[in-house]
């Protein structure tokens, strides 16, 4: 398996696994969600970036969206991963563990002190792989609708 940062080639194969994500969320997703996002991935304008993890015959089986953003009580930019997703038939393989590792290396080369991100408390398959490589934070998200 190997990670790279995805490329437009890889579309069709990324909306497949972004789909199983939204599914997992129950999120609704449709052409203009998926339209936007792979948009926002090349839009140099837009600090969100995506890594993929393929096997040995190039075929995409998971996937990170991650950015940049600024901590203003630290005075420095940060990263933030925002969706994490590993097809199904490839879960336990590693391949979380390699695109983790090139997350990390990417943070390394940004200067962000660190990486952020969040789940459902309910994943518990995604957080004993998350407390292996990382240490939670005494803090709670909070949502509020614009409408």
């Amino acid at each position: 398996m190997k990670v790279r940062k995805l490329t437009k080639t890889d579309r069709e194969n990324w909306q497949s696994l972004y789909r199983g994500y939204a599914d997992f969320y129950h999120m609704p997703m449709n052409e203009d969600i998926l339209k936007s996002v792979w948009l926002w991935i090349f839009d140099a304008n837009i600090k969100f970036y995506a890594i993929g993890v393929k096997t040995t015959k190039g075929k995409l089986i998971g996937f990170m969206h991650y950015r940049e953003m600024p901590s203003p009580l630290r005075g420095s930019l940060v990263g933030f991963l925002d969706d994490l997703y590993v097809h199904p038939d490839h879960r336990g393989t590693g391949a979380v563990q390699l695109l983790f590792k090139e997350l990390k290396g990417i943070a390394r080369q940004n200067g962000w002190p660190y990486v952020r991100w969040i789940t459902a408390t309910d994943n518990h398959r995604a957080r004993a792989v998350y407390d292996k490589i990382s240490e939670t934070i005494d803090f709670v998200t909070y949502q509020m609708p614009s409408h």
